[in-house]
C-alpha cells in the first residue's frame, strides 16, 4: 500500500511516497481502507522531531482518518501512522458516522472540535457572557472554537486573523469582530495557539479573573516566562491545554463528539472543509499549513 514516511526530522521536504506491506489487526482491532486522513499542526511537530525521538523513525505520521471497515461501515477513528491507503485502530477508537457527511467535515470534528471543546469548556470553563478572544480563529481548531463559544454563551467572540480572506470567513462563522492587538477591550479568555508575541499580547489584555489557554507554539519562538506574580497583579491565568492527554480521560472523547455531531446535524456548527491533497502530496499540505495559507480542515486523500 502506499503510505507518507519519515526517515529523518526536518521540515515538509522529510515526507516522502513509499510502498509498505498492508497492516495487519490484532486482537480489538479492525483494519479500515482509508477515504481521507486528516492533516493535524500536530503532525509537523512530529515530522520536525518535537513530538518524536530518533528511535521512532523511519515514522508515518497521521491520527485520524474517515474510512471504511471489511463490513462496509463508514467510521471516523482515531489512529496512528494515518498517512496510508490502509491503517489499522482499536475498536474502542472507532466511531460510525452518518453516509452523508463529508469526510473534511468529519475529521474536523475529531481532533480539532474536540480540542475546541476542551478548550471552552474544560480549560477555560467559559461562563455565559464571557469576551472569547480566538486566535488563528480561521483554522481548524479556531473556526469550530468561535461558534461553540456562541454556542455555549459567549457574550462576544473576537476574532484574530492574518489575512482579509480570513476575515470575512470568522465573521460568517458569527465572530463579533477581528481585532489586532492592543485590545479596546479586556478579554474574559484567550484561546492561543500561537505562543511568541500573541501569547504575550493577550495575557496583558486579561479582564479580571481572566483566563489565557495556550494548547501549542506555532509561532516557534520560546515563550517568555510567565512571572506569577505578574498573574497576581492581573488577578488571571494561564492554563495550558493537550489533547493527547485528554483522549484517555473517561468520558472525554464520545460524549463530546456525540454533542459536536448533533450540533453539526441541526445546522448550528460548521465544520469548515479546508484544502484537500493527494496523499503523495503530504509535503505540499504541510508546507500550505505551515505558511498559514490554509483555512479549515486540511485532508490527505488516497
Amino acid at each position: 500500500m502506499l503510505a507518507i514516511q519519515f526517515d529523518r526530522f526536518g521540515g515538509p521536504e522529510v515526507l516522502r511516497p513509499t510502498r509498505l506491506a498492508t497492516p495487519v489487526p490484532g486482537p480489538g482491532e479492525v483494519l479500515i481502507t482509508v477515504e481521507a486522513a486528516g492533516v493535524n499542526f500536530a503532525d509537523t511537530h512530529q515530522v520536525d522531531g518535537s513530538y518524536l525521538t530518533a528511535d521512532a523513525l523511519p515514522y508515518v505520521p497521521g491520527s485520524e482518518v474517515v474510512g471504511r471497515t471489511p463490513d462496509g461501515r463508514r467510521v471516523l477513528a482515531r489512529v496512528s501512522h494515518g498517512y496510508a491507503e490502509q491503517v489499522v485502530a482499536k475498536e474502542s477508537a472507532v466511531l460510525d458516522m452518518p453516509e452523508e457527511l463529508g469526510a473534511a467535515e468529519a475529521l474536523a470534528l475529531l481532533v480539532q472540535g474536540l480540542t475546541a471543546w476542551h478548550l471552552l469548556r474544560t480549560s477555560a470553563r467559559l461562563r455565559t457572557g464571557e469576551t472569547v478572544v480566538v486566535h488563528s480563529a480561521a483554522g481548524g481548531v479556531g473556526s469550530l472554537a468561535v461558534q461553540l463559544a456562541k454556542e455555549f454563551g459567549a457574550g462576544r467572540v473576537l476574532a484574530q486573523v492574518s489575512s482579509p480572506a480570513k476575515e470575512r470567513l470568522v465573521l460568517d462563522l458569527g465572530a463579533d469582530a477581528v481585532i489586532s492587538y492592543p485590545l479596546q477591550e479586556k478579554a474574559d479568555v484567550v484561546l492561543d495557539a500561537a505562543g511568541g508575541e500573541l501569547f504575550d499580547q493577550a495575557l496583558a489584555s486579561l479582564a479580571s479573573f481572566g483566563r489565557l489557554v495556550t494548547y501549542g507554539n506555532a509561532s516557534r519562538t520560546g515563550f517568555t516566562p510567565v512571572d506569577p506574580a505578574e498573574l497576581g497583579r492581573l488577578n488571571a491565568s494561564v492554563v495550558g491545554f493537550w489533547l493527547r492527554p485528554t483522549l484517555a480521560v473517561p468520558g472525554a472523547v464520545s460524549g463530546p463528539v456525540k454533542e459536536l455531531f448533533a450540533l453539526a446535524a441541526a445546522g448550528r456548527l460548521r465544520p469548515v472543509a479546508g484544502g484537500s491533497y493527494p496523499l503523495a502530496e503530504a509535503g505540499r499540505a504541510h508546507e500550505d499549513l505551515l505558511a498559514r495559507r490554509t483555512t479549515g480542515k486540511v485532508i490527505l486523500v488516497p
